[in-house]
């Protein structure tokens, strides 16, 4: 097509793409689009194995570009690529909001930064600094430092501090801010509805305070934002990327696409329209391959570009500008992944930091016993996550409380397996009855955004009072339960937290 006819193009489009791949060795189509240009990839969950694979994997990578930019969606917390398969080590942006110490924050985004920079990462896409003024937000949550722009603000900061100091560049994202919408961008196109003059003084300050600390990249979102821009989504906006972003903040770094394949702009222009409009509108780089992750999609892409030039719907100049300034970013990559980062190891910080966020409140009259000198029961209500969270990433407080107190029993269920109308049954079935003298511990997780969760558990505790609850995720806020136990997150860590503070062990 185009491309085989205009070399000088071709390595423009290919610079400005950010594919991901399948597999946990560089596939020989993503060797050969480097030696063509392709100056960035993006690793996902499915190409991580453990450390020694992924440091080998990025160095196979280098080999054929030493200043290869190669990012990962890294957030910690309950977005992990890193800890797919293990859970997460690190609690997430809502916890460390809760606890509010913006010395650990910046520590624990250090520890992040100095673990993918062993590994040969140069780019995180993260921290998330929305502001979750929206507490049913499908997509953001607890991957929010909280529902304050304050506290998101002076949090994001931090973070980014520590992640840099590191050697690993920092992205904040979603920008112009994703906390206030309802729709998860992956499927439809959420729109925030607010005011400018709103969106100036709460989304906005955090992306201000991320300039501020020398954040290297911020990401766009895909989400309509009438008050700037009635007719195209964020990342298709030349007023909200050109005018707003480099123009009114004066953001000079590496401006990032969120995935290209979401339905939000894919549904509408098709992933090709949609790279070639977000360039067009100031995008420097297109992350893609999340979902399509293959050469055939990368060619597509690289030739949409080239005959974008060549139709005028691309300026020359402006995709010529973005491959500049993602050859820039990569100069400094390539600089950044020669060098060690600054600060030294921190072996545990996470659990440090996850204990630190749990809360716990007592019910006032309650004579439950706590906390569990007996092995217990554990029911965990599962919902099914966002594509940004992997569902099969290990999270709960059942696998651990089971090392710390023997004869533990659990059961998870999701809304296709548990009928409230049956939760009688659920409960002999499971053998809850106080009269086996074992504590009941209830953990739910992001309950305030799913009926069916709530309803059973407001079943078990009606039958079950005596209920110990443990929320992970975005608390609701009503504290039910006996006891009851919140996170501020379903990491892993969190979970190991949890389950220490059930048996006294902290």
């Amino acid at each position: 097509m185009a491309v085989r006819s205009h070399p000088a193009l071709e390595r423009l489009a290919n610079a400005v793409l950010q594919p991901g791949f399948e597999g946990t060795t560089a596939p020989d189509w993503v060797r050969r689009r480097i030696s063509e240009g392709l100056a960035s990839v993006v690793l996902f969950g499915r190409n991580i194995q453990g450390p020694e694979q992924v440091a080998a994997l990025t160095a196979s990578l280098r080999a054929e570009n030493p200043d290869l930019i190669i990012a990962i969606d890294e957030e910690a917390g309950d977005v992990t690529r890193l800890e797919v398969r293990t859970g997460s080590s690190r609690p997430g942006n809502l916890a460390l909001g809760v606890i509010d110490d913006i010395d650990l924050t910046e520590e624990v985004a250090r520890d992040i930064g100095r673990e993918l920079r062993s590994l040969g990462v140069s780019l995180n896409y993260a921290p998330s600094v929305d502001v979750n003024t929206n507490p049913r937000n499908p997509v953001i949550g607890v991957r929010a430092f909280g529902a304050r722009t304050d506290v998101v603000s002076r949090h994001a900061a931090a973070w980014i501090r520590g992640l840099q100091s590191a050697g690993v560049a920092a992205c904040a994202k979603h920008f112009p801010g994703h906390g206030d919408t309802v729709v998860d961008s992956h499927h439809g196109l959420p729109q925030v509805s607010a005011h400018a003059d709103t969106i100036a003084l709460t989304a906005l300050p955090p992306f201000i305070a991320a300039m501020d600390a020398g954040v290297r990249a911020v990401m766009t979102a895909h989400m309509l934002v009438p008050a700037f821009d009635e007719k195209l989504p964020a990342t298709l906006s030349r007023r909200i990327i050109n005018d707003l972003l480099r123009g009114e903040l004066g953001f000079t770094g590496m401006i990032v696409t969120d995935a290209i394949e979401m339905g939000a702009v894919a549904d509408r222009y098709g992933i090709a329209g949609a790279a070639v409009k977000a360039v067009a509108a100031g995008a420097d780089a297109v992350c893609v391959g999340g979902e399509n992750a293959d050469d055939g999609t990368t060619v597509k892409l690289a030739d949409a570009l080239v005959a974008g030039v060549l139709d005028g719907s691309l300026p020359e100049e402006r995709l010529a500008d973005a491959a500049a300034r993602v050859t820039d970013f990569a100069a400094w990559s390539g600089t950044a992944s020669r060098h060690p980062g600054e600060g030294d190891d921190a072996p545990g910080i996470g659990l440090v930091a996850a204990r630190r966020a749990v809360h716990v409140h007592h019910r006032p009259g309650s004579t439950a016993p706590f906390p569990l000198r007996r092995a217990a029961h554990v029911v965990e209500l599962s919902p099914t996550t966002n594509l940004a969270i992997d569902n099969s990433t290990p999270w709960g407080v059942a696998d651990p409380l089971k090392a710390l107190r023997a004869g533990t029993t659990s059961v998870r269920l999701g809304e296709p397996e548990l009928d409230v109308a049956d939760i009688d049954d659920v409960l002999r079935r499971l053998a809850l009855a106080p009269a086996d003298g074992r504590a009941l511990v209830v953990v739910v997780r992001d309950a305030a955004r799913y009926g069916w969760m709530a309803r059973a558990l407001t079943g078990l505790l009606r039958r079950r009072p005596d209920a110990v609850v443990v929320e992970m995720g975005l608390p609701a806020g009503d504290r039910p339960g006996a006891v009851h136990l919140t996170t501020h997150g379903a990491t892993r860590v969190s979970g190991i937290a949890a389950a220490e503070v059930l048996v006294g062990a902290v």
